[in-house]
Order: structure tokens, then sequence, then C-alpha cells
């Protein structure tokens, strides 16, 4: 007797197909999602931070991490900064400063004891330095018109109008380039919106050079 072997007919070969089609379609759509969502709430970083220094300053008519009378507006709890001049008008150092006695530093601090960020208080908590989405140090500082733009994370030419630099790490070139687009001009090398290598030159790359998979440093300037 012959064996009979039997396959697959074209009829359950299309429907396999088709189902892998939609597996693949959904994993896809799901990516796309997950990665609109770290973009928005890249973005989000970027336009809430403002939002502190105005609502500090209104509240207190200080900066936050640049208030001289800190323990008067904040209690006990609140630390002044060692560091530059505090009280001047200017947010002083890096933006990204690890440094627990700079202005910069301490303007987490004090956002968050006057209620209007969310985060530990205690300087030395390891989770103290906030984040973003994409698991990056975020900070800002004030920016000084005067030579290459003194505390600029991202050199910026001193004809650049701006009195703060919001900077934040780690984003990947095609969220970098998003966040260029819907917030600034679309060109990462111009506008408010920069991206560098996280080298120490820190100098701005133009949208065609910006390589997808690589992070950069992102900041903006308002």
């Amino acid at each position: 007797m012959k064996s009979q072997q039997s396959g697959f007919t074209l009829v359950e070969i299309a429907i396999v197909l088709v189902i892998i089609g939609l597996l693949l379609g959904g994993i896809l759509k799901g990516q796309e999602l997950i990665n609109s969502a770290k973009v928005k709430n890249l973005a989000n970083d970027f336009r809430t931070i403002p939002t502190y220094i105005y609502a500090y300053q209104d509240k207190f008519k200080s900066l936050p991490g640049d208030d001289n009378a800190v323990a008067t507006h904040l209690g006990a709890s609140g630390t002044a900064a060692t560091v530059g001049t505090v009280g001047n008008g200017v947010i002083e150092s890096d933006p990204l400063s690890s440094t627990a006695t700079n202005e910069s530093f301490l303007f987490w601090q004090h956002v968050r004891l006057s209620n209007l960020a969310a985060g530990p208080t205690a300087t030395g908590d390891a989770d103290y330095r906030p984040k973003n989405a994409v698991g990056g140090y975020i900070g800002i500082a004030s920016l000084v018109n005067t030579g290459a733009m003194a505390n600029a994370k991202i050199t910026l030419p001193t004809t650049m109008s701006g009195t703060y630099q919001i900077c934040s790490e780690s984003i990947l070139g095609k969220f970098a380039k998003q966040l260029d687009t819907q917030m600034d001009d679309g060109n990462t090398q111009t506008g408010s919106m920069r991206a560098s290598l996280m080298t120490a030159t820190n100098t701005a790359i133009a949208t065609a050079s910006i390589d997808d998979a690589t992070p950069y440093l992102v900041c903006m300037s308002f």
C-alpha cells in the first residue's frame, strides 16, 4: 500500500499568513504607541518645568534654588545653596549638576517642598535627581548672556534669546528629532531646542546627522 502524504492547502497557508501579518501589525502598532507616549512624556518635561519657576516666583518672589530665604519660605527642611551668589536672581551652575550645594541641584528640593512638583526632598536620596521617560537625568539652570553663554549645557550663540535652559539626557535620536519638530523649528542644530552627543564638547548637531539609535543630550532655552 502507498502511504498518503497530506500537506497544507492554499487556503490554510493563506489563513496562517494573514494571522502572522495581523500579529506583526499589532506588534509594530504597539511599539509605535509606546514610542509616541515616550515622546509625549519627554515633551511634557520641557513644558512643565517652566511652570515651577513661575509659580515659585509668584509665591515667594524668589527663584527655586536661588532662594536666600529658603528657611523662612520652606521651613527647616529647605536647604540654601552655598555655591555661587544666592539671591541674585540666577539659578547658577550646570543644569544637570549632581553637587548638592549647587543652586541647579537644589532647584528640585525647593519646588518639591513648595508642593509644585513631586519627588524626594532629601538631597541624599538615591532618587532625588529627576529622570525623564527614558531614564536620563533632567535639569535646569539660568543662562548668563556673556561669553559662550555661561551655564549652557549645549553651547549657544551669545545672540540667542533665553533666560533658562532645560536639559534632558539619553534621548534617542529618533525621539530628539520628533521633539524638535513638535516644539521648535525641526532642526536640532538651530532654534530654541538643540541636540548634541553626550560628550564634553556638547556641540549642537544638525537633524540630518542625528542617528536614530544613538542617545543624545537635548536642551531647550526659554
